[in-house]
């Protein structure tokens, strides 16, 4: 199963589109996802304060801004799902920014 989050925050309404459109693909994929609120932790503000929302995939980001079914679904498609113990909360710092979509 996929792990995957929605960096967001209130008033938000591309980020109310993105998790509208996770809990539509939810029941056709095999993932499971959550939100964080950026503004209820200073570092994650400062990190995304004007990227939100953006989604991470199994620890690696993968959208910002916008997120298409088609896109996400495919982007589930071309990742292995999360091993156990893999922190949700954490995003890799590593991965870099996503491309454009």
């Amino acid at each position: 199963m996929h792990d995957v989050v929605v960096y967001s925050r209130k008033e938000c309404h591309l980020c109310e589109v993105v998790k509208e459109t996770l809990t539509r693909l939810q029941p056709r994929a095999d993932f499971r996802w959550h939100e964080v609120d950026i503004d209820a932790d200073p570092e994650l503000r400062q990190r995304f304060d004007v990227e939100v929302p953006v989604v991470f995939i199994d620890g690696r980001k993968a959208f910002k801004y916008h997120m298409e079914e088609h896109q996400f679904l495919r982007a589930l498609a071309g990742r292995e799902p999360a091993k156990a113990g893999s922190s949700l909360r954490d995003p890799d710092p590593s991965s870099g920014p996503a491309s454009p979509r």
